[in-house]
């Protein structure tokens, strides 16, 4: 377990844990442990958005910093990811180009678009939060989205890449039973817009999954971070306080 998690914060965060041999039984640990791993991040974006109001700063403006703050606390990796992905379903119905494209590093118009409308969404989404101890649950709850992208069954879209070492790693049975779980925790939040929400944010996460499956061939590192930061996007939304309630 020990070991999992380290590969679980060094993959997923810029926390410096050394380095940590990547078997199966890591992988799949690793993926199952995401949201844990992500806890320092959830952290960081909750003490981001308290001291913006004890200091009284502008919702947004903390906002943004709490985002932004965020993705130094990943390496911007699940970034890079979503703009990759965008770049390479827009570039071609050619798996081979497609994939080339994605690999290339360099962000098209496609790609700076879905980083800054999903970007965006986050940031505007947590000006509405008071509770910012939410609002860092919320970040650890995304990485549950690598549970999806990891599922048994999921085809890796190529054999190299930081991806292909974990991709069909998570059984589906646990893959459901850990979404289940997290809808039971939202309805203590919301006992309808929580587990709405959740599911939500998992048929988003299913759709890209799905989408890159026969585009691509199969899932790759990129799509797992494209993945977390749609589900983000998503529960940030979902959760929001409504105006006047």
């Amino acid at each position: 377990m020990i070991g999992s998690l380290k590969v679980a914060v060094g993959t997923l965060t810029a926390i410096p844990v050394g380095a940590a041999a990547v078997t199966p039984t890591t992988a799949r640990g690793a993926m199952l442990l995401a949201p844990v791993a992500a806890a320092p991040l959830g952290a960081l974006v909750a003490l981001v958005g308290w001291a913006g109001a004890e200091l009284s700063l502008p919702a947004l403006a903390v906002a943004f910093l709490a985002v932004g703050a965020l993705a130094a606390g990943s390496r911007a990796l699940h970034l890079d990811g979503l703009s990759d992905v965008a770049d390479g379903l827009t570039a071609s119905y050619d798996r081979e180009r497609s994939l080339a494209v994605m690999k290339g590093g360099t962000a098209g118009p496609a790609g700076v678009v879905a980083v800054v409308v999903v970007l965006g969404v986050q940031a505007t989404a947590l000006a509405a939060y008071e509770d910012w101890l939410l609002a860092g649950a919320l970040v650890c709850a995304s990485r549950a989205a690598l549970w999806i992208t990891c599922a048994r069954g999921v085809p890796a879209a190529r054999r190299d890449g930081l991806g292909s070492a974990f991709t069909s790693t998570v059984p589906r049975t646990v893959v459901v039973a850990g979404w289940l779980v997290l809808a039971a925790l939202a309805a203590l939040v919301d006992p309808w817009r929580g587990p709405l929400t959740v599911l939500a944010a998992a048929l988003v996460v299913v759709a890209l999954v799905a989408r890159a499956v026969r585009r691509f061939g199969g899932v790759t590192g990129d799509v797992f971070g494209a993945a977390i930061e749609l589900a983000l996007a998503v529960l940030l939304l979902g959760f929001a306080p409504v105006a006047g309630v």
